[in-house]
């Protein structure tokens, strides 16, 4: 793609680096048919090809973007699929994540969205008041329909019981050390699904290895990027860094949900030589069990999974084969999912700011997963946990769960003798 950058703008690194992005994309199409948001609109300026042709518009002019340009950056998912389809490798990512940074710094939101974007990184990433806010969503449940959109789903997304973070400690393997790991916790995982967390302790240690809980680590900065809010994602990615580098020797970071993953394995980006050296030591849990190997199977339970492979860990991170692999490993019957390339409209903060597209994609996804005749879903990430539990009529868990039950581990909570282990009937039909 052709760009007129002016000497004085291509003076700015930021700027520099995306104009070479900008002028990798040849205008191909492919990314297209893998953009949901293009599939689902089908207007060019919601796909990635679109994007980046308003994108570059936008930055050229330094200037304030118009509405119409904020309202198709805002429909990006971030779901990185146009990455694993691009021939030409443009970071979309990167391209995505300025133009954020840009729109954040240069336009002047109406006062709703203004307020409603500052308060999700003020309580999502702050554990103990998200825990405040989540009560408070199971109180105003019967109030959900008089609610305006963003906070209708937002309490849609609130679940029966919340968690909190572990104390910082260690954690020690079970038998010979062969190492030590760092787990992130993270901010909003603990308080939606803390059982994933004992799960993978559990997984990591019976795999040899030391689990580190560190002292002043947080939220991993991903929320506050994807709204654009480049200073405070660099804020909270450099406590992490200093929090990890306290830990001791760490033979790698884990992290159990893949968004979190995919932001951490960036922070080379962000912060430099510090920031790489964590970045080269990332793991999502089930690459790190992949490379380190399972513990032996001794419950295999035959169990039909259907695997939903989370963005952030198939676009974002690259990781495809290792989670179904290592559920079958386990013994379990894994049923691939139709149109697995597209997200199911979690996407970080997506399903609050944009719940009528998220919920569109929700939709698509549970029909698609029902098709499988699966008797349970297995997601590597905590949003998309949040955002298909009720709309799949089966027990929603995490694969460390599964694979920590079948080597030895108690069952998964959602697993409950009563549970429904049969998929709702497929209701949506897409041609």
């Amino acid at each position: 793609m052709k760009t007129n950058f002016s000497p004085e703008r291509l003076a700015d690194p930021e700027v520099a680096a995306s104009q070479q992005e900008i002028r990798r994309c040849v205008h191909c199409g492919f990314c297209t048919a893998t953009c949901p948001t293009y599939v689902l609109l089908g207007d060019e300026r919601d796909s990635p090809r679109g994007r980046i042709e308003l994108i570059r518009a936008m930055l050229e002019s330094d200037a304030p973007p118009t509405r119409a340009t904020v309202t198709h950056i805002d429909r990006c998912l971030s779901c990185l699929s146009c990455v694993s389809t691009c021939p030409s490798g443009v970071d979309y990512g990167r391209l995505i994540d300025h133009a954020r940074a840009h729109v954040e710094d240069t336009y002047r939101r109406p006062w709703p969205e203004r307020l409603l974007r500052a308060a999700i990184p003020a309580v999502m990433t702050r554990p103990g008041r998200l825990s405040a806010a989540l009560a408070l969503g199971r109180l105003a449940k019967p109030l959900e329909r008089l609610l305006p959109g963003p906070l209708k789903a937002m309490r849609r997304l609130t679940p029966a019981a919340t968690g909190r973070r572990a104390k910082a400690g260690v954690i020690p393997a079970a038998g010979e050390s062969r190492g030590r790991v760092a787990l992130l916790q993270g901010c909003v995982e603990p308080a939606l699904a803390p059982q994933i967390r004992e799960a993978a302790i559990r997984l990591i240690t019976r795999a040899g290895f030391d689990v580190v809980l560190a002292e002043g680590e947080g939220c991993c900065g991903a929320l506050s990027e994807h709204l654009g809010r480049a200073e405070e994602a660099r804020g909270l990615a450099r406590a992490n860094v200093q929090a990890w580098s306290r830990s001791g020797e760490l033979s790698a970071i884990v992290t159990t949900a893949a968004g979190c993953g995919t932001m951490i394995k960036a922070y080379g980006e962000k912060l430099g030589e510090a920031g790489a050296a964590v970045a080269g030591r990332a793991r999502d849990v089930l690459e790190f069990i992949a490379e380190v190997g399972l513990p032996p199977v001794v419950k295999p339970q035959g169990l039909a999974v259907a695997y939903h492979a989370a963005c952030s860990l198939q676009h974002g991170q690259q990781i495809k084969l290792q989670p179904p692999a290592l559920l079958s490993q386990a013994g379990f019957d894994v049923r691939p999912v139709a149109e697995g390339h597209l997200c199911c409209g979690s996407a970080g903060v997506y399903n609050i700011l944009q719940p009528e597209l998220a919920g569109r994609l929700r939709d698509r996804k549970a029909d698609n997963i029902a098709r499988t005749g699966a008797a349970v879903l297995a997601a590597g990430n905590v949003g998309c946990m949040a955002q298909l539990a009720p709309a799949v009529g089966m027990p929603v868990v995490h694969p460390v769960e599964l694979l920590d039950w079948a080597t030895g581990g108690p069952r998964p909570p959602a697993l409950t003798p009563d549970a429904p282990l049969r998929p709702r009937a497929a209701v949506v039909a897409h041609g």
